[in-house]
């Protein structure tokens, strides 16, 4: 069916790491804005992992009769999804990337027309800009109760602007950074859970998009997959070490790369529902057609995409999954000085 297209990790694998967030106020923000789990956090699994169970969705409040809604927002060539979990008095907030600088304004806005005043768990799933590039100014905007991002090594840390400036608005708030990387917990309402599975804590790669969070959200007997932008070698780690990946909604990896997404992953995944966040004619040819041709061709799959439907909406009361299509955009700003 797909074609399997690999980048190997560095030679001798998992060598030591230098680990940090880049710069020369490295060691103090390390210090300060980071949690480190080296010494008190989950090790690497020696058997296969715990499974997580379906879970029982407490009656929902007044004004989240509909349950877990999760918008899969068309930012362009980016990602970001938010995650509304029924909880006691109001929702649960999660914000998973943000896409590029440009929609800053555009999200603030979005988030903020459909009533979200905090965000009470905001996830990097890493460090590249289509995904975080707006991030610093979210934080900076909004209540934030926990951040999660995967950390890499010295040598790989971004010097970008975007990532600078989370970091910076991360510490002027003082609020910390929780190391993300699998088997970490990650808050949440009774009736959710998330089971990070990615990235491995001393795996080493040469393409930082495998160093991406992938988190598996269960509400009630549903589930969905966020894989970010990992590729084929980390969805190989994460199927030896024998995570359950079965999910009805899959967040299709690195935009519909062909380097992501390979068959046996999809086939642990057997999703009912695959979405590709994409920008329309993006210069990557994203959709590539080989993810194409996989998705196209399996079995009782449906797909949605943000540069064809906008932003999709995938609601679930914890029994069924339900599906809106063409709702706004977010916008982007354009009109740069």
């Amino acid at each position: 069916m797909g074609k399997r297209n690999r980048t190997r990790p560095r030679p001798g694998g998992r060598r030591a790491r230098n680990a940090g967030f880049g710069g020369m106020g490295a060691v103090f923000l390390l210090a300060v804005v980071l949690i480190l789990y080296n010494q008190f956090g989950p090790g690497r699994q020696e058997s296969a992992p715990d499974p997580v169970a379906p879970v029982a969705v407490p009656e929902a409040g007044p004004g989240m009769e509909d349950g877990l809604q999760v918008y899969f927002l068309d930012v362009g060539q980016g990602d970001s999804e938010l995650i509304r979990i029924p909880a006691e008095g109001d929702y649960f907030n999660v914000l998973l990337d943000t896409g590029e600088y440009a929609y800053a304004d555009g999200l603030t806005n979005y988030l903020r027309d459909l009533g979200v005043e905090r965000i009470d768990a905001l996830i990097c799933s890493h460090p590249h800009t289509d995904h975080m590039g707006c991030m610093a100014r979210i934080v900076q905007r909004f209540d934030i109760g926990s951040v999660y991002m995967p950390l890499l090594p010295e040598d790989q840390t971004p010097t970008t602007s975007a990532y600078e400036a989370l970091l910076d608005r991360v510490l002027e708030k003082g609020l910390v950074i929780t190391q993300l990387y699998a088997d970490v917990p990650i808050d949440c309402p009774a009736g959710a859970e998330f089971q990070v599975m990615a990235p491995e804590k001393d795996a080493v790669w040469d393409d930082v998009n495998n160093y991406s969070a992938v988190i598996r959200l269960s509400y009630g007997e549903t589930s969905f997959l966020f894989t970010g932008d990992a590729e084929s070698d980390s969805e190989e780690l994460i199927l030896d070490a024998g995570y359950d990946l079965s999910a009805d909604v899959l967040k299709v990896g690195h935009h519909g790369s062909s380097t992501s997404t390979s068959e046996p992953f999809l086939a642990a995944v057997d999703p009912r529902w695959a979405v590709i966040s994409c920008g329309k004619d993006n210069s990557y040819g994203h959709p590539h057609r080989e993810t194409r041709q996989l998705l196209g061709d399996w079995p009782g799959l449906t797909v949605y995409r943000t540069d064809q439907d906008g932003t999709i909406l995938a609601q679930s009361d914890g029994e069924q999954i339900t599906f809106e299509t063409g709702l706004p955009s977010v916008e982007e700003r354009t009109d740069w000085d």
